[in-house]
């Protein structure tokens, strides 16, 4: 029993002596370590190219363009990094880094620009179907509550 107890308090202490110290500068180093490895311009340019497959064709080389070529992605880099800084620990921050860089997350990663290709067009249906409920729950505030599944 004495040993049991022992273990389990060696393991919780093992815990709290590999994880990394909550401060600004570490939630930014580990914020970098997670960009090094899932740049976010490739992460745009990929998304982008499977975002306009779903564009008629003389539209996806506009599209492609806006997403690469005209977005200042040093400034959605930095929102990034400052919004990863605000909302997540050191230690979150670390394990995200170590998951997107594996072969697993950088073969997941690799996916996410068809992933998004393909769900977009979902998601731009339903939110036109959504402003178009709400237009009319506006217009007539009963039609609204009449039938949700519509």
């Amino acid at each position: 029993m004495k040993r049991l107890v022992l273990i389990t308090m060696i393991l919780f202490a093992s815990n709290t002596a590999f994880a990394i110290q909550d401060t600004p500068e570490q939630r930014n180093k580990e914020a970098d370590r997670y960009l090094a490895v899932t740049p976010p311009r490739e992460m745009f340019q990929d998304v982008a190219e499977q975002m306009a497959l779903n564009l008629p064709p003389d539209q996806r080389e506009q599209f492609r363009n806006i997403m690469t070529k005209y977005l200042d992605i040093e400034a959605v880099t930095k929102s990034m990094k400052e919004s990863m800084v605000k909302l997540f620990t050191a230690d979150e921050l670390a394990a995200l880094a170590d998951f997107y860089g594996s072969p697993i997350g950088v073969s997941a990663t690799k996916k996410m620009g068809a992933y998004m290709g393909e769900l977009m067009p979902t998601i731009q249906a339903e939110a036109l179907k959504a402003v178009a409920k709400a237009n009319r729950e506006m217009k007539d505030p009963e039609e609204g509550t009449a039938d949700p599944a519509q």
